[in-house]
């Protein structure tokens, strides 16, 4: 890190970033491939469906970000495609309605993982943007992943590890053998975009030349080719955004394919801003409820910690007799009373799936036994008489399906992250539990004691 060069010097960038993109009369969408992507916004609205008028509707109010959660992570890749040509197809019918311009951020990155490049082509084919060219940026800063050399690292204990080396490459869905992007866009496009085909704006451009090189960088790719960017701090973003803008104004289309923390910075807003939880938002005499579907090494160690230092009921779901078919609506009608009158009494509960991982002959059943779960916890929310103090969902189907199934949510306002990295919603007055503030805990942020962190903050 200290052989990089220095970071671009600028006054105030993001001002003048925020100051162009209010001139430009534009609303940010998110595509967003679970919730976790509202991870760095603050004050946004999320949907959680997509019809033509509910999507218009929003774009008239002309925010400055809005996300539409899909969840097409959880789906099988023909699923997937399907449901973004939907909402693709919305998208483009709502904007004609407002008559709101919008750019377009098909945002995934968990740690790389995700239907890629199927998504973003579906996304092109029905928002006329095949000629576009797609960034992509997957530097998550808050979460400790940067991009160097063309090479995406995890930052562990000082330590910078490429990610192709960590748990998540072994996805038996997502994974992947490559952690050099241009590398990895060839391995995941099947050789139809050559690593040597695929261009990069390098912390080189970022740092030593600044906003007007990047856009000549972007400005020089082909039409409907790839373009990785070097990315390490927020400054690096921000000289970014501020090239692509250049670049956008000449002309240039782009389609973004991003981490969360690019979000905000396209809007000109600060990138991470803490939401700081208030006593009269969590006023109750009422138990918490954290339920935990991730299965990832580090959910495992938070949830550990938080079972050994607090003082919390849990109920374990044991993923291998669900998968070998228990009966599931008497189990979960038990859960369900259990956690009401845990909640009631005022204790609070933890529920959380077995650890060992349960995984199919291929990855569409692997798939299936995640949406097996998913539904198995989903259930148990439904049967929920007792309103929780508040709510943590730990894992990104988790948390969607929760949301969506489980509370009914169609709109929520993301109030902001309670730590780096974990939003809080306030969910709508249609939903399950109205006014209900609602952690979305991604499973591979934070260290071990930020499960038990969170719960802290929010037990005011």
């Amino acid at each position: 890190m200290a052989q990089l060069p220095p970071v671009y010097k600028a006054e105030d960038m993001l001002a003048s970033i925020r100051a162009a993109f209010i001139k430009s009369e534009k609303t940010i969408v998110v595509l967003d491939d679970d919730p976790t992507g509202t991870q760095t916004s603050y004050d946004v609205t999320v949907l959680t469906s997509w019809g033509v008028d509910l999507i218009a509707d929003e774009l008239k109010k002309k925010p400055s970000i809005l996300f539409i959660l899909t969840n097409s992570r959880s789906l099988p890749e023909r699923e997937a495609v399907a449901l973004t040509r939907d909402i693709g197809t919305n998208l483009k019918e709502a904007v004609r309605e407002s008559g709101r311009q919008v750019v377009v951020i098909s945002r995934s990155d968990s740690t790389l993982r995700g239907h890629f490049p199927a998504e973003v082509d579906a996304l092109a084919d029905t928002m006329d943007m095949n000629e576009a060219v797609v960034v992509l940026i997957p530097a998550f800063i808050e979460g400790g992943r940067i991009t160097i050399d063309d090479v995406h690292y995890l930052v562990e204990k000082g330590e910078l590890v490429p990610v192709s080396d960590t748990p998540f490459a072994q996805d038996i869905v997502f994974g992947y053998t490559k952690a050099n992007l241009k590398q990895w866009v060839e391995e995941k496009t099947r050789g139809r975009a050559r690593a040597e085909d695929v261009t990069s704006v390098s912390l080189d451009d970022i740092r030593l030349g600044g906003p007007q090189r990047v856009s000549e960088r972007l400005q020089s790719c082909k039409a409907g080719s790839v373009c990785v960017v070097n990315a390490v701090t927020y400054s690096d973003l921000e000289v970014l955004v501020v090239g692509l803008m250049e670049a956008e104004q000449s002309g240039h289309q782009f389609l973004y394919r991003s981490s969360a923390t690019l979000v905000p910075i396209r809007a000109g807003m600060e990138s991470g801003r803490l939401f700081i939880p208030q006593k009269e938002m969590l006023m109750s005499a009422n138990g918490s409820l954290v339920v935990v579907g991730s299965h990832v090494p580090k959910t495992t160690s938070q949830l550990s910690w938080l079972l050994q230092t607090g003082d919390y009921k849990s109920i374990e779901v044991n993923v291998s007799e669900l998968v070998h078919s228990i009966d599931a609506q008497n189990q979960t009608s038990a859960i369900s009373q259990q956690t009401d009158a845990w909640l009631s009494a005022g204790a609070n509960v933890v529920i959380h799936t077995s650890r060992q991982l349960e995984i199919g002959h291929d990855q569409d059943s692997s798939l299936a036994i995640n949406a097996l779960v998913s539904n198995f916890l989903v259930r148990i929310v439904q049967g929920l008489t007792v309103r929780p103090k508040f709510m943590i969902a730990k894992g990104g189907i988790t948390s969607s399906d929760l949301a969506s199934k489980g509370l009914s949510v169609e709109t929520a306002h993301v109030l902001g992250p309670i730590i780096p990295g974990v939003p809080v919603w306030q969910l709508d007055t249609a939903s399950k539990f109205p006014g209900l503030l609602y952690v979305v805990f991604p499973g591979n942020v934070g260290d071990e004691t930020a499960l038990d962190m969170v719960c802290q903050k929010l037990d005011l």
